[in-house]
């Protein structure tokens, strides 16, 4: 090495000796750590609620008996699918409750000689795609056993106001919906749902004085999970959970379930309301919100049912977000769909506030009658019925609208037409007053009624209820 290049070093190692930095200070630059992945814990908690429909008819005959059954609604830990929708469910027949003497008598007086048993059933056992059986422990939430439908808020102006068009994040929830919607039919069928035929036969059977008991295929339940699930755990990858607990984007629809039970005849305007969600939100390949995130909102407008057969109203919207350990957020939500019993008749409007509604059947009900009514008004002579049977047939009638089968009896014993008209005025009579006077129907949302929420600003600002609007005892904070 040439004389100078030692001199140089050796001057500049005594620059740095004379300032302090010797050979062992000077240390490269640390790279930036790696995130390590994260080990999530797939169990599903105590109390989570499976939504289970029967899979096929069951004729009730004893104690013991076998059903089965299909989980309808998905369910997952954390962000991980566990339980497919259509997974198999094995259960029993727990209880058959025995008829009191008062639901005996005015079964027979409303021509019922067979009147429905009330059915406890219990489910204990799921029986996966791979085979594997798994064992559990539930309670059936009070209001379940009934056929069930997704009712969704109307669009209202189909997307248009004026000429524009909707905002991407109405398009977003309608497509949403959509894909909802099919998710539905599609395991409404394989549960073997009774169409609209097949309910019409069980209506007309129904009817019948004699008849079986069956728990109809379609029957929905939903089961309180008494101890956890457990699958195990996996390991979740850094860029999953780059967007976790950020506020999810506009248009997202969510689903989840009622924790706060609703009844437009108790519930007082103002009452808090929360629902959890049951599957994870996702924004493309990125986790936003994971399964068991809360909602929290508030009942904006209540109106219970009265009389003249004013059916009953309620509205809630959404504005607190509160991840799982995550910071509260605010957001505006709002009810897109929601499931509800076929026999409730509830609608949603475009605004996503629920209503009760009158069955189409009652103005049927109604005109049969009054028929029934006018057959025995109907003059009737001995000259006109040669045959000596005078007025049995118009006394029949007659019974069968007011009294049924105790009807059908007086009229063929007594065979009067005054007996039969009188029958037949108190059976109109009834009809009158339960199609247009009556009380009519309130809205009730059970425990775990699964919904649908979209998050982002509304279609329409939700407005406050007139005072005129709403009775006094619903318009308390």
């Amino acid at each position: 090495m040439p004389a100078r290049h030692i001199l140089h070093i050796a001057s500049f190692t005594a620059l740095f000796t004379s300032i302090g930095v010797t050979q062992e200070t000077v240390q490269p630059l640390p790279s930036a750590p790696a995130t390590p992945e994260q080990t999530i814990a797939l169990s599903v908690p105590k109390g989570a609620p499976l939504e289970i429909a029967l899979s096929e008819n069951v004729r009730v005959k004893k104690v013991g008996q076998q059903i089965h059954g299909r989980v309808v609604q998905p369910v997952y830990a954390f962000d991980r699918l566990v339980l497919p929708a259509g997974t198999e469910v094995n259960g029993r027949i727990a209880k058959i409750e025995g008829i009191s003497r008062k639901k005996r008598v005015f079964g027979i007086l409303n021509g019922d000689l067979t009147p429905a048993h009330n059915v406890e059933v219990e489910f204990t056992e799921l029986q996966l795609a791979d085979g594997k059986h798994i064992l559990f422990q539930a309670v059936i939430t009070p209001g379940s056993g009934q056929s069930m439908q997704l009712v969704s808020a109307k669009n209202g102006d189909g997307g248009k106001k004026k000429g524009v068009v909707e905002d991407a994040a109405a398009k977003k929830i309608d497509e949403a919906k959509q894909q909802a919607r099919q998710t539905w039919d599609q395991a409404m069928k394989e549960v073997k749902d009774p169409g609209k035929l097949r309910r019409l036969e069980q209506y007309a059977v129904a009817q019948l004085p004699i008849r079986p008991q069956y728990l109809h295929a379609g029957t929905v339940y939903f089961a309180d999970l008494q101890q956890p699930l457990d699958f195990g755990s996996e390991l979740v990858p850094p860029a999953l959970m780059s967007s976790f607990g950020t506020l999810p984007p506009d248009g997202s629809l969510i689903y989840a379930l009622l924790v706060t039970p609703l009844n437009s005849a108790t519930t007082q305007k103002g009452a808090e309301v929360e629902a959890v969600l049951s599957r994870p939100l996702f924004d493309g390949d990125h986790l936003v919100l994971s399964e068991g995130s809360r909602l929290r909102g508030s009942v904006v407008q209540v109106r219970p049912a009265h009389l003249w057969h004013h059916n009953g109203q309620l509205r809630i919207v959404f504005r607190d977000l509160v991840p799982p350990d995550g910071v509260q957020q605010k957001v505006v939500a709002g009810l897109e769909s929601v499931q509800a019993g076929r026999n409730e008749h509830v609608k949603l409007d475009s605004e996503g506030g629920a209503e009760a509604t009158s069955p189409p059947t009652r103005y049927a009900s109604l005109a049969l009658s009054l028929a029934l009514t006018t057959a025995a008004f109907h003059q009737h002579t001995d000259a006109d019925d040669p045959a000596g049977s005078g007025q049995s047939n118009n006394g029949v009638a007659g019974g069968i609208a007011g009294f049924k089968l105790v009807g059908i009896v007086l009229g063929l014993a007594i065979k009067s037409q005054p007996v039969g008209m009188a029958m037949g005025a108190y059976g109109s009579a009834r009809s009158v007053y339960s199609t247009f006077i009556a009380k009519g129907r309130d809205v009730v949302f059970a425990k775990n009624t699964p919904m649908e929420i979209s998050l982002g600003s509304p279609r329409k600002p939700i407005l406050p209820v007139p005072q005129s609007d709403s009775p006094t005892t619903a318009a308390k904070p």
